[in-house]
């Protein structure tokens, strides 16, 4: 327990004095060390959280959540009732890579074909088409980026080239196929905009040589973030077939955001650690500028114990308001981080988020209370540590000897 002799005369070597210049300064700038590194901790925590969840919408919103790969024709009779409350849209696909040809210009693009009074079931065309019949004929749906880099608008015809050659009078050919742009769309991802684009499933089938029977099934789930237990279900139900889902093709990149978010937040961490150790320094010297004050307490029966309690609390004191200012200035950078960065790209003309190396068009941020919670408690408790050693020989100090050199 702190008694409130312990607590006021703690509360009392907190306040500045002229005369103890030197300790000021120390105090400050381990109350200003600690608050950054708890601020900056919480920014990069929320900054990479924010990353995190919007890849996951966005690889989410325009990749299948489950694909049962075919081996032979994959069947769609084996959906039955208790599947209607995991499974939003199920569809049949096949995708394949082709040559585009525009002018002097030739690309490679990966297409994906669907029937086309289907195509608006999917979720990154859910909200932007309302015909659908848009992939009828020889139409193609591109990207932004694409459109942007050849300059192309709906309407305007394009010529794709297959890998697999058709047989001529003159030897096997590659198989090309004039088609006209039907729709631009957008996903949110510059490299996918760039590179994919979308036809009818015959259109895809006919230009490349693939047969009906090698169609996948793509599904679409619910809650697509619990998709360990969904991949399990679908194995038992398809089990003569390969199941894959979205984590499994994006494995890589999200071990490597882990490792890396777990990374930084042990280096940032260090700020924090380096800054406590400055308590230590103010601690000392306040000790030393406070050893008449201490030996008169001793003298008038307060007990080392209490001694202890009061410089600890000076440093405690100085680490929990120190965290609690950095908390706050944590949470109102990350809220307001898109802003900031607009602001300094601005005023410093350099682009601070280049989308065509993190692939989403702002920069994301996500509090995470845990996390906050987590680096809260971590700075408080290196606090602790800390001031334990100097409050302990402040208690120690021999009343006698101090007072008689004062």
């Amino acid at each position: 327990m702190i008694s409130k002799l312990e607590n006021k005369i703690a509360l009392r070597y907190l306040k500045t004095r002229k005369k103890d210049g030197f300790l000021n300064v120390i105090s400050i700038f381990s109350f200003i060390g600690i608050a950054l590194g708890v601020a900056v901790l919480i920014i990069v925590m929320s900054v990479m959280n924010g990353f995190r969840s919007e890849l996951i919408n966005k690889i989410v919103g325009f990749n299948s959540h489950v694909v049962v790969h075919s081996y032979g024709k994959v069947t769609t009779d084996i959906f039955q009732k208790e599947l209607d409350d995991l499974i939003s849209v199920y569809l049949q696909t096949n995708s394949g890579e082709a040559v585009l040809i525009k002018e002097n210009f030739t690309k490679g693009l990966s297409i994906r074909g669907y029937k086309s009074n289907e195509i608006q079931k999917l979720p990154i065309f859910r909200d932007n088409l309302t015909d659908e019949q848009i992939l009828k004929g020889k139409t193609i749906a591109i990207g932004k980026e694409l459109s942007f880099d050849l300059n192309l608008k709906v309407g305007d015809k394009i010529l794709l080239m297959s890998p697999s050659g058709e047989e001529t009078i003159i030897g096997n050919l590659p198989k090309q196929e004039i088609f006209q742009i039907s729709k631009i769309f957008e996903s949110g991802l510059v490299d996918f905009d760039r590179n994919v684009a979308f036809m009818s499933l015959n259109n895809l089938e006919n230009l490349l040589n693939v047969n009906q029977d090698q169609r996948n099934l793509e599904i679409y789930l619910k809650n697509p973030i619990n998709i360990v237990n969904a991949k399990r279900l679908f194995e038992k139900k398809f089990s003569n077939n390969l199941i894959y889902t979205w984590a499994d093709l994006n494995k890589p990149l999200f071990s490597a955001l882990k490792v890396e978010r777990n990374v930084m937040f042990i280096i940032l961490s260090l700020i924090i650690i380096v800054a406590t150790f400055n308590i230590i320094s103010g601690l000392t010297i306040l000790v030393k500028n406070k050893t008449k004050e201490i030996a008169i307490l001793k003298s008038i029966g307060v007990l080392n114990k209490s001694i202890t309690k009061i410089f600890f609390l000076v440093g405690f004191y100085i680490g929990l308001t120190a965290t609690i200012f950095g908390v706050l200035i944590g949470v109102v950078f990350s809220i307001y981080v898109e802003n900031i960065r607009s602001f300094l790209s601005q005023i410093l003309n350099i682009s601070l988020f280049p989308e065509e190396i993190y692939f989403l068009s702002k920069m994301p941020s996500e509090i995470d209370v845990n996390s906050i919670i987590l680096i809260s408690f971590c700075s408080v408790i290196a606090t602790v540590i800390v001031s334990i050693f100097p409050a302990f020989k402040a208690s120690k100090l021999d009343p006698i000897k101090s007072l008689k050199y004062e």
